[in-house]
């Protein structure tokens, strides 16, 4: 099914550097620019507005509570259809959840990430960016949480996956050949930090020893399930080298795109 791009400038719930709100327009700048190739490696050309709609930004009004205009937009868009949205800051995934959930109801959420995003407040901040998983797992808006890329952890957040039951492949089972097995209705949640930093320098937290581009390609050629969203976070521009990271979001887009097409066919 043809799905929907929104972009979801929001990095006000970042607790180090700023600057994640303007990735939604440096990736639709790399996804459109000459020196790309539209085409996704299944041989769809999907970079065009006949096949992936991209129906612009999530709006913030002023006094209003940025979680619950991402909702609702969310709740609007998955009703007929399903979508990618370009963060922001990963504390956009969690309203995003809560709006999809509103739509089609529970899901198995796979979460590429350096961190495992659980804690239960940090810096004071429920709502901070490395908290967005405690809130949806508390509220029972997952099915399932699927960690992989963890290379990032706490004693902290080893105690909430295990409160939350959350099925980690850190870095270390990853090079020893763990994989995750996905059925039914499944979200992606990408933090281009679970990307090792030599593929995605671009973002405000580096930590070395992470998946590579190509992995995390192959991960989501061979996911299993029902795509029915994702999210790409956690991309902040005046942190990248040579447009490396806007690229490989550009090609993630693509890539997603395909999945999408496929299964509708």
């Amino acid at each position: 099914m043809r799905p929907a791009l929104v972009g979801v400038p929001y990095d006000a719930s970042s607790s180090f550097l700023r600057g994640a709100a303007g990735a939604p327009a440096a990736i639709r700048d790399a996804l459109h620019s000459r020196a790309g190739n539209p085409w996704a490696e299944r041989l769809v050309e999907v970079a065009s507005p006949h096949v992936i709609e991209d129906i612009g930004d999530v709006e913030f009004a002023n006094d209003a509570d940025p979680r619950a205009a991402i909702s609702s937009a969310v709740r609007t868009i998955a009703a007929s259809r399903p979508f990618i949205a370009l963060g922001g800051d990963h504390s956009i995934t969690y309203p995003i959840i809560r709006g999809l959930h509103a739509a089609v109801g529970p899901m198995t959420i796979l979460q590429i990430d350096a961190h495992p995003d659980l804690y239960d407040e940090f810096e004071g901040d429920r709502f901070s960016h490395a908290c967005p998983f405690a809130r949806i797992m508390e509220e029972g808006l997952a099915s399932r949480l699927v960690q992989v890329g963890i290379r990032a952890m706490t004693g902290h957040g080893r105690d909430q996956a295990r409160r939350f039951g959350v099925e980690q492949i850190d870095m270390r089972a990853w090079a020893d050949g763990a994989r995750p097995a996905l059925t039914g209705r499944v979200y992606v949640s990408l933090d281009l930090d679970g990307i090792d930093p030599a593929f995605a320098p671009g973002v405000a937290h580096r930590e070395p020893g992470g998946l590579s581009a190509r992995e995390v390609l192959n991960l989501l050629d061979t996911l299993g399930g029902d795509l029915i969203g994702a999210d790409i976070v956690e991309f902040v521009p005046a942190q990248d080298l040579g447009g490396l990271t806007a690229a490989l979001a550009a090609k993630l887009v693509k890539e997603l795109t395909a999945q999408f097409l496929i299964e509708s066919d």
